[in-house]
């Protein structure tokens, strides 16, 4: 069975998180979203997805090893509010960052890219993100690169909403070479 993580709190870009929850499903993936409420997480325009498994699950490195073990790809949708949330919960930086440890599948894209720099695993890589994040990302030691989907190894990242399409199909892409 191919699974997928979502990754994201109440406040994030309805777009980015919708439209890959959707899409992951329509290629048979089982989707579980881990956010900091259950049942709904709602996104800053009011757009929802449903929510399976608390963000405080993460606190425990056992879960934490568990989903990495049986999970393919985590998405990290954007929406500064989100982020703003996100990134100040350190099991949910520690989840990133033990992830891409184990050279799994992570899609980032627009501010979704801050939970990348606060798990500090881009030094050296190029990555997308939101044009207002171009400093953040050099700072964080990455090359920054404005282009759909950017691809670096395990990490697939894009910078707006726009190239949803671009960014899914090579997130698949990257997905089915690994297998």
């Amino acid at each position: 069975m191919k699974k997928a993580i979502i990754l994201t709190c109440t406040g994030f870009k309805d777009y980015e998180a919708v439209y890959p929850y959707y899409r992951l499903l329509e290629e048979n993936f089982e989707v579980d979203v881990i956010a900091d409420t259950v049942g709904k997480v709602v996104g800053i325009l009011g757009g929802s997805i449903p929510s399976t498994i608390p963000l405080t699950t993460l606190l425990s490195k056992d879960m934490r090893s568990k989903f990495i073990e049986n999970y393919d790809i985590l998405i990290l949708p954007g929406g500064v509010t989100s982020l703003e949330k996100l990134r100040l919960q350190p099991q949910a930086v520690s989840f990133v960052k033990e992830w891409n440890d184990q050279n799994k599948i992570i899609g980032s894209i627009c501010s979704g890219a801050q939970m990348l720099i606060s798990a500090n695993i881009i030094n050296g890589r190029r990555i997308s993100a939101y044009y207002s994040m171009e400093q953040d990302i050099w700072n964080a030691g990455a090359n920054f690169i404005d282009a759909p989907a950017v691809t670096d190894g395990n990490i697939i990242s894009s910078p707006h909403y726009k190239y949803l399409g671009d960014w899914m199909k090579e997130i698949f892409r990257v997905y089915n070479d690994k297998k």
